[in-house]
């Protein structure tokens, strides 16, 4: 078992939902964990599924919140995203693109199966300098304010079940698998290196 805590990154798409979630639980119990979104730029919902907001990674969660109350207040406390983004800006000040962060991380954890990807892609096209492992794992995850909180005890059991460990590299496919069928989810695992 890895004496020092983890070093997380979760991933998604907008770095607003999913995966702010995950990082509000894992830094609760104690885990080094950032978060970050994988898109070219932050979508919220709108007013219609064709009319999302859209908002450049440099857009505080603050900045967000009040363009969006500006906007209609009414609508975006009622569908949850004034709640979400008052939250996030308790976390940290905006969303992050994981392609933009050079940080070295034991597990990268994504929601979705095309943040999986982009993420392997990311790291598979960066130079390999220390190899250090990095293990990144997909749980999917439906982007909604209740999967959003069951799939982030889902994310939670899985850092802290690969913290418990005594062999991280021998055990963490066995322990995965266990997981998958536990919570009946499928979990994708890719080693990358550094």
């Amino acid at each position: 078992m890895p004496s020092y805590p983890l070093r997380v990154a979760v991933v998604c798409s907008s770095n607003q939902n999913r995966s702010m979630e995950a990082h509000n639980i894992l830094s609760k119990r104690g885990f080094d964990v950032r978060s970050f979104g994988t898109g070219s730029h932050v979508k919220l919902p709108g007013p219609a599924p064709d009319k999302p907001n859209v908002y450049d990674f440099k857009t505080t969660y603050e900045q967000m919140y009040n363009d969006l109350v500006r906007k209609d207040k009414e609508l975006y406390t009622q569908n949850g995203i004034l709640h979400m983004l008052d939250r996030n800006k308790r976390i940290k000040s905006k969303p992050e693109r994981f392609q933009n962060c050079k940080e070295k991380f034991d597990l990268v954890i994504t929601c979705e199966e095309r943040v999986y990807d982009q993420v392997l892609e990311d790291l598979n096209s960066r130079e390999q300098v220390t190899l250090q492992p990095v293990h990144v794992i997909n749980v999917d995850i439906q982007d909604n304010h209740e999967e959003a909180t069951l799939g982030s005890f889902i994310i939670c059991e899985v850092c802290q079940s690969i913290q418990n460990t005594d062999d991280m590299e021998n055990e963490i496919d066995e322990l995965l698998q266990e997981l998958e069928e536990k919570n009946k989810r499928p979990i994708l695992h890719t080693v990358c290196f550094y």
